[in-house]
């Protein structure tokens, strides 16, 4: 399936289901994709996580139904997945700006977020540095955490910071970003920031030893400035080469970045001509 085809069908099946009680692991089986797979897709092409689009429509249909209706608030919060009177108005005026109840007694303005709109257009023709390559198991060591997917977006940067803090970064060089969910199947992962493991040296306490399987790599090339060319070639590998792919499909939860040493560099990641690459685990079809 294309992704325009999948986008589609997901937002015609969160409509549908807007008022339910709908999950990530039920959207990606109506798409027939892995929620791995469609998590990481639906992000990088729409810019926002699947989590984040289902909130905001529900909160632009429950500011819309408070403006033109009398129904209840506290109604309007349960129909929407609130289960609380407190954290129906926190979510709701973060997103509009005012309390529910200044949008009903004072006519305070709303804001609107329409359903995503898929159009056909004439794409194709780009170009792709990448090489496929066999590589056996390997082991690496790093700090090691857990995400929820619709929090990735905020937290893994917070863990890079954590990381460079720590008196134990030094001890490793993050050659790696590692985000790992081997069963393609929850809605948590894994984001581990590494280097290959070393027997001979000191495994800080608070940083954990993971063994990566041996698979078959497709290995994209990243040259340029951080991160805006490795949020680049990710887009282009979700939404043209994986779907535009005849020889090969994903075969695992697993998305490794590789950085290479930006002291090596007159200006670390910001050079033009610093080099990183993605790595996708990929089997034949």
């Amino acid at each position: 399936m294309r992704w325009t085809e999948c986008i589609s069908d997901a937002i015609t099946f969160i409509e549908d289901n807007i008022a339910e009680e709908i999950t990530v692991e039920d959207i990606a089986k109506e798409v027939h994709l892995s929620p791995f797979y469609f998590q990481k897709g639906f992000a990088m092409l729409c810019d926002f996580t699947v989590s984040d689009y289902i909130r905001n429509r529900r909160l632009a249909l429950a500011g819309s139904e408070i403006a033109a209706t009398e129904a209840k608030i506290i109604d309007v919060a349960v129909k929407y997945g609130y289960d609380s009177p407190d954290s129906f108005t926190k979510a709701f005026t973060r997103f509009h700006g005012c309390t529910p109840t200044a949008v009903r007694k004072d006519g305070a303005s709303i804001k609107s977020f329409a359903p995503i709109s898929v159009k056909f257009t004439l794409e194709g023709g780009y170009s792709m540095d990448y090489k496929i390559i066999e590589k056996e198991a390997f082991t690496v060591v790093g700090l090691q955490r857990t995400f929820k997917y619709d929090e990735a977006m905020t937290e893994v940067p917070k863990l890079w910071s954590e990381f460079h803090q720590m008196a134990q970064g030094k001890a490793i060089c993050p050659m790696y970003g590692i985000n790992a969910d081997e069963f393609m199947e929850g809605n948590e992962f894994e984001y581990t920031i590494a280097d290959n493991y070393d027997a001979s040296k000191e495994i800080p306490d608070d940083f954990t030893i993971k063994v990566i399987p041996k698979f078959t790599w497709a290995v994209f090339t990243c040259k340029g400035k951080m991160p805006d060319v490795m949020q680049k070639v990710n887009k282009q590998i979700y939404s043209e080469w994986l779907p535009n792919c005849k020889e090969y499909e994903i075969a695992a939860g697993y998305c490794i970045e590789m950085y290479e040493d930006p002291t090596e560099y007159p200006n670390g990641v910001q050079d033009e001509n610093y080099y990183s690459e993605i790595w996708i685990p990929v089997k034949r079809k």
